[in-house]
């Protein structure tokens, strides 16, 4: 009489193994989509916030500010005496702002004549917009940055201390 041997059900020690190592590949792979994905979202939104402050100090100029910009992103969500409607949406109104993984700052040269705008503030001839992502490398790679002439420019290094008010800055390409 002959023996028959008979198999388990089940998974052996390496089929397991084969399988584990296939769901960390699948895994680090996804990882890895996922902050690319969440960089380029990021940096989207930066640009997006860099060309809402443009034709916010655009309109302001006309509105309110006599041909003139406003100097802070506060005072482009201040609303406007006469409207009683901001030239900014209230989340980009801070002074910096820290919106999306990025830090957005606004600075002008103020007019020396003494001139006001509609909302009492001080008024700028020029101003500059930069971007700089508050975690390099995690929450954005480029940085961004603008001025009165509402040009987009980006770089892998900060316009926060070089940036004109308007005119091309010493580095960076202009952004198509």
């Amino acid at each position: 009489m002959a023996i028959q041997k008979t198999r388990e059900a089940g998974f052996t020690l390496i089929e397991l193994l084969i399988v584990i190592s296939i769901i960390g590949i699948l895994a680090a792979t996804s990882m890895a989509l996922y902050r690319n994905a969440r960089i380029r979202g990021d940096e989207a939104a930066a640009i997006a916030a860099l060309n809402t402050i443009n034709q916010a100090q655009v309109a302001f100029s006309q509105a309110c500010g006599n041909q003139r910009y406003a100097p802070s992103l506060l005072a482009l969500a201040t609303p406007m005496p006469s409207t009683g409607q901001p030239f900014l949406s209230r989340d980009l109104g801070m002074d910096p702002l820290d919106r999306s993984g990025y830090r957005i700052a606004l600075a002008g040269t103020v007019v020396t004549d003494g001139g006001t705008t509609c909302i009492n503030e001080p008024a700028v001839e020029t101003y500059r917009v930069t971007a700089d992502p508050q975690q390099p490398g995690y929450s954005g790679i480029r940085y961004f940055a603008t001025n009165t002439d509402r040009v987009l420019f980006e770089d892998l290094e900060t316009f926060a201390t070089d940036m004109t008010e308007s005119g091309a800055p010493p580095h960076g390409a202009e952004m198509k």
